[in-house]
């Protein structure tokens, strides 16, 4: 009786139809299947009624096994679907985390937003050196340029080597991870950001930037979550918000350590 229950359940309980194997090797869809003591009871789809065979015309190891195999099936699919619901319900709890002010945001355990500093830029040639203000940009002269931001590390370190970001735009404009090169001047350690040339008449900015690729995944108006392809050597680093062609660029720097 025990193992009749136990064959009834796993014929139910997969909650679809099942394939009743026989012998010969054809099958009959049943919704369900009772095995008694010389033959086997099933309800037919086909017939829409309960029928009877003997027990020697069925091959209920093959039809137990293709049983067994559609409930692990099953089974992978319910927890593959409840482990995507929950990293959608930890994406939104992420989400809500990131403030709404713009700029870019390291994700740490427990959804915590650490914000990066936004760093203060300078356009620097052989004749000046002078700060970058998107409001009130600054008198460039044609030729190269250089973009820096001023010391020789960033004074954000991390020890991941695939940190995550979000980052909140403040225009809808590009935006992209950067290698810094050191800067030259050996009096004013720096890090370069850009380098540019400036187009004579129509004055647009030709740059040259170390581009590190990156997925992002849009997650609401102007906000992307970010984070770096491939391990990020340690080196120094910024997220950049710019205009091609524009002096207004805008950077987040951070140094990526080891050992740390």
């Amino acid at each position: 009786m025990r193992w009749f229950l136990s064959v009834l359940f796993l014929a139910s309980a997969f909650g679809a139809n099942v394939k009743l194997y026989l012998a010969d090797g054809t099958w009959h869809w049943v919704r369900e299947y009772q095995v008694l003591a010389d033959r086997i009871r099933y309800y037919s789809v086909e017939r829409s009624d309960w029928e009877e065979i003997p027990l020697s015309l069925a091959d209920l190891k093959r039809t137990q096994a293709d049983v067994a195999s559609r409930s692990e099936a099953d089974t992978a699919e319910k927890k593959a679907e409840a482990e995507e619901a929950q990293a959608e319900r930890e994406m939104r709890r992420e989400i809500r985390s990131v403030p709404a002010e713009p700029g870019v945001y390291l994700l740490g355990e427990g959804a915590k937003m650490t914000p990066l500093a936004q760093a203060e830029l300078k356009v620097v040639n052989d004749k000046r050196r002078s700060i970058l203000k998107a409001i009130a940009p600054v008198p460039f002269l044609m030729g190269k340029s250089t973009l820096e931001i001023d010391g020789p590390a960033g004074k954000t370190m991390l020890s991941q080597e695939r940190p995550e970001f979000y980052m909140r735009l403040s225009d809808a404009e590009r935006f992209g991870l950067v290698k810094l090169w050191p800067g030259t001047n050996k009096k004013i350690p720096s890090r370069i950001v850009e380098k540019w040339e400036i187009v004579p008449v129509v004055k647009e900015v030709v740059t040259e930037r170390q581009e590190v690729e990156i997925f992002r995944k849009q997650v609401g108006d102007d906000l992307y979550k970010v984070w770096p392809m491939e391990t990020l050597p340690p080196g120094e680093y910024a997220w950049i918000q710019f205009t091609e062609g524009r002096a207004n660029t805008q950077a987040w720097d951070f140094a990526i350590v080891r050992g740390k």
